[in-house]
């Protein structure tokens, strides 16, 4: 059986959501970040060489990285269940979609790395700043003409991408108050019951 490990306020929720999609068993080990500092346990460092979230285990291999997890539980144990076929006139914002979180996430941490830096560079923000936008603008954008990224049909896709709507902010991320298509989007992707069953499990204290 899968076995997620699942550190607190982390992109781990993800892979609580997408088994609850696909109605797969799994177990799951919770961590809770360090009070002092907001980092990983140490137990939780020491799973895999790259002590990322999320991280999940099964038999054997023990195995990172969003992307890599999802496509892995929808074709091994989801027979291809929410991932577009290549056929599919979608496929292209299929593929398009699963970096969105990964896009926003550089551009965060590029942003942050910046603030903290000794010496701002104005003409750096000024590119992570239209980057930034670039992306909420065209997903906010995207999203007016499609229910889901890839079209109509709900996907893992979304499951990449939600985080950085949602959690994202809570880091100091941009949110998405001014965009209203985002706004209808997050609000039925709430309304799934395996999104809320999965909440639940991965933020019991929310």
């Amino acid at each position: 059986m899968i076995t997620i490990h699942h550190l607190g306020v982390s992109q781990s929720d993800r892979i609580v959501w997408l088994m609850e999609e696909l109605g797969l068993p799994y177990n799951i080990k919770f961590y809770q970040r360090k009070v002092e500092d907001n980092t990983a346990p140490d137990e939780y460092l020491a799973l895999h060489p790259a002590a990322t979230s999320p991280i999940i285990e099964d038999g054997e291999l023990t195995l990172c990285e969003s992307n890599a997890i999802v496509e892995y539980l929808c074709h091994k144990y989801g027979n291809g269940r929410l991932v577009i076929p290549h056929t599919d006139e979608n496929y292209a914002d299929y593929l398009y979609w699963m970096q969105f979180n990964s896009n926003t996430l550089t551009v965060f941490m590029a942003e942050l790395a910046l603030k903290e830096s000794e010496t701002l560079n104005s003409a750096v923000q000024k590119i992570l700043l239209r980057r930034r936008e670039g992306y909420y603008q065209h997903i906010n954008n995207h999203l007016s003409k499609n229910q889901y990224l890839a079209g109509n049909s709900f996907s893992c896709a979304d499951i990449m991408s939600v985080f950085a709507l949602t959690t994202l902010p809570l880091f100091g991320g941009r949110t998405v108050d001014d965009l209203p298509h985002v706004k209808r989007y997050l609000a039925d992707i709430c309304a799934r019951p395996a999104y809320i069953k999965a909440m639940k499990i991965a933020w019991p204290n929310i």
